[in-house]
């Protein structure tokens, strides 16, 4: 095997480092279109199969290294993992998930096609093909997939409402191909019609970005988001546990809103062990305000426990209960082989919780129709869809406190702008040390509180009807997309 000359996989790595500077907080968007279009024109200039992988590879693992490293925060300083075995563990996922960028270079450089077919139909088709497998595979780890970085101010964006996080990935992939292609195409007709392409795409997602798919319903009202800022490492301290009831007693009797929301697992107890002479408070607060409370905290119901919510206030009790979660973080896979992980390497409190089932009913407070996600299920868009139409505000309550400063809580933020634009609804998230913040339908961002202070983040909310295209048909039509895309390459005659 004849390999390309090293400094081309340096070449790589760097440039996915340099992507992850398009995510938040940096939100450098137009550095994802240009990385990703210089790592196509390497896969071009890459003769052999295995160069193009490896070139792959080295983009994947300084994307998803620098993207992802909070992780070892979270094993090492929360989960109380070994120094070493907690790099080598971050290091080996960041790995692994570079094999898909890797599996991308492999499978181009394979078909012997025109240079615009790889650049423009085969290399963008697979990228989000392959973004829609990893957030499938193993339960799904869809972070990172590019479209979040166009959020909010690309008109890239303009597109979600219709093909979803999948579909704006599509728009920044064609967009890199097609910028690869005037660069080396630029003095023929080839290169300009490849530049006129690249901004009829753009161009079209800024005329979207103007569309309203959904439409007000009802006046606007208050609400109150709590941030508690109860450090990770004390959370679960029992010694500490009437000073957390206390913060958030304090907090919600400040505040006036008709909807007030207090952080993932708030409240660290079982609910049935929750004061009953606190809940009277909470409650009669909420009465008093003519609203309701949304109070994260865990439950139990023969033997299983879950991670929830549950309501307090004007409107009858109600719960959800989380249904996708985290695995070693929140259940133990293949437990009678790992359940060793958890036991004798991380020190994880609740970490083997039962799921809350996929057909729960939106929450029906403070006059609202309430579709609730609980930390990391603001991710995957397509589960969030089947509370649409009849949902008309998105909640997501979070604890990126595992996380430290890292910049996890603002990517975090960020997916969950995502979400707001896919489903034309307002998205309010309530978290412990941040990033808690109102969202508006258009994905922007309303509302923030610093990170890492306690605070209430007190507004306005409206509650929205009405459908997008996305929520009606979910990931099919951009999956229909790729597979044409794909189908139009294999019948381009080759080279």
């Amino acid at each position: 095997m004849k390999f390309i000359s090293t400094y081309r996989f340096i070449i790589a790595f760097c440039l996915g480092l340099l992507t992850v500077l398009g995510f938040a907080p940096f939100s450098l968007f137009p550095l994802v279109i240009f990385s990703l279009a210089a790592l196509f024109w390497l896969w071009q200039q890459a003769n052999e199969k295995r160069a193009a992988a490896w070139l792959g590879f080295f983009f994947g693992f300084g994307l998803f290294s620098a993207g992802i490293g909070w992780l070892y925060v979270a094993q090492h300083d929360y989960g109380d993992m070994p120094l070493l075995l907690a790099l080598s563990t971050t290091a080996l996922f960041a790995a692994f998930l570079a094999l898909f960028p890797a599996l991308i270079g492999y499978t181009q450089a394979r078909l012997q096609a025109p240079s615009w077919v790889r650049l423009i139909l085969v290399m963008p088709a697979l990228w989000v093909l392959l973004e829609w497998i990893r957030g499938l595979l193993f339960t799904g780890f869809p972070w990172l997939t590019l479209a979040y970085s166009q959020v909010s101010a690309s008109p890239l964006v303009g597109y979600a409402p219709i093909l979803g996080v999948y579909g704006v990935s599509l728009a920044v992939t064609v967009s890199a191909g097609l910028l690869a292609l005037w660069w080396q195409m630029r003095w023929n007709v080839q290169g300009k019609a490849a530049l006129a392409a690249l901004l009829l795409l753009w161009g079209g997602g800024a005329a979207l970005r103007g569309l309203d798919w959904t439409q007000p319903e009802g006046e606007p009202f208050k609400v109150a988001l709590l941030q508690g800022n109860i450090p990770q490492d004390l959370k679960f301290n029992e010694e500490k546990l009437s000073d957390t009831l206390e913060t958030y007693r304090r907090l919600v009797l400040q505040t006036d809103a008709r909807l007030i929301i207090l952080p993932e697992t708030a409240l660290p107890l079982l609910r049935h062990n929750l004061p009953e002479s606190y809940m009277i408070t909470l409650s009669n607060h909420a009465k008093q305000n003519g609203g309701d409370i949304l109070i994260g905290t865990f439950e139990s119901d023969n033997e299983l426990h879950y991670n929830s919510v549950f309501t307090l206030g004007t409107a009858y009790s109600q719960s959800y209960r989380k249904n996708h979660l985290v695995p070693f973080g929140e259940f133990i896979p293949l437990r009678p082989a790992l359940g060793w992980i958890i036991n004798e390497i991380l020190n994880i409190p609740m970490s083997d919780l039962a799921r809350g089932g996929e057909r729960q009913q939106v929450l029906r407070i403070a006059g609202q129709r309430v579709a609730v996600q609980i930390c990391y299920e603001d991710v995957f868009g397509e589960e969030i869809i089947r509370y649409l139409p009849e949902a008309s505000l998105l909640v997501n309550v979070s604890n990126d406190a595992w996380y430290g400063k890292s910049h996890a809580a603002m990517q975090h933020n960020q997916i969950a702008q995502m979400r707001a634009l896919e489903t034309g609804r307002m998205m309010l998230r309530a978290t412990n040390t941040g990033v808690t913040s109102i969202i508006r339908r258009d994905g922007s961002v309303q509302q923030m509180l610093p990170q890492h202070e306690e605070g209430i983040l007190a507004g306005q909310a409206q509650g929205y009807t009405g459908n997008t295209p996305y929520a009606r048909w979910g990931n099919a039509a951009v999956l229909i997309i790729l597979l044409m895309m794909l189908a139009l390459a294999k019948l381009v005659p080759r080279k």
